[in-house]
């Protein structure tokens, strides 16, 4: 299972320090200073996840994270400053995976990573081949979904979503399920990461020529996929 991760962030002395907790942890953690090479390293298929650093001068990190989902899946995690909600959802709306508040201890960084790398890293032997919900066909061992004959495009945390509301179709789920079994983490208060993943999936379906109105907002409770 590749471990390996890289740490995009121009502290040298933060990135240095989460570098060698990580493989403290096992990791084989890898730290650049610039977003150029942070794109590069990231593009070049060796990483099974990326952590990035929002405020970077020269190249953003939210350029960075355009740049590789132009061109990559790879799970992002963003390191955003605490209460900084306009990058965080920008972040997000790109396709970051989830996000880490600074300052944050390693401990919390580390577990994020696992909550995501698992997910992210295959199911289990168990998993079910396919769930078809009409045009709707999710592939749990592929972590793949398509529509139609149409592959969506999903970044391993909208394939966890959509897999999670999928197992649960007709059914109502709650934002603080959704977060734990595709996040990994509780529910935070005024958390907006599932609403935002939960529009991008909507707009991924309509590209593929989907009703958005399939996933249905359950006021006060979260969402549900529905039969059709």
């Amino acid at each position: 299972m590749n471990n390996k991760v890289l740490l995009v962030d121009d502290d040298a002395e933060l990135g240095g320090m989460l570098r060698e907790y990580l493989q403290q942890e096992g990791f084989d953690a890898v730290h650049v200073q610039d977003g150029e090479q942070g794109v590069a390293e990231a593009l070049s298929g060796a990483y099974a996840i990326v952590v990035l650093d929002v405020m970077m001068p020269r190249l953003g990190g939210l350029e960075v994270l355009r740049r590789i989902r132009a061109r990559s899946r790879l799970p992002v995690l963003m390191l955003t400053a605490k209460g900084d909600d306009l990058d965080r959802i920008l972040g997000l709306e790109l396709g970051a995976d989830d996000y880490v508040p600074k300052p944050c201890t390693p401990r919390e960084l580390v577990a994020r990573i696992r909550a995501i790398l698992r997910r992210a890293q295959g199911a289990g032997d168990d998993a079910p081949q396919r769930i078809e919900i009409g045009p709707l066909v999710v592939w749990p061992q592929r972590r793949a979904a398509q529509w139609g004959e149409a592959t969506l495009a999903l970044t391993s945390t909208e394939y966890n979503l959509l897999e999670v509301l999928a197992r649960n179709a007709g059914q109502p789920v709650s934002k603080a399920d959704l977060c734990q079994q595709a996040l990994g983490r509780p529910l935070a208060r005024f958390d907006r990461s599932i609403d935002v993943h939960m529009s991008s999936i909507r707009q991924k379906l309509a590209q593929q020529g989907a009703d958005p109105g399939i996933i249905q907002t359950v006021r006060g409770i979260g969402y549900q996929l529905l039969r059709s």
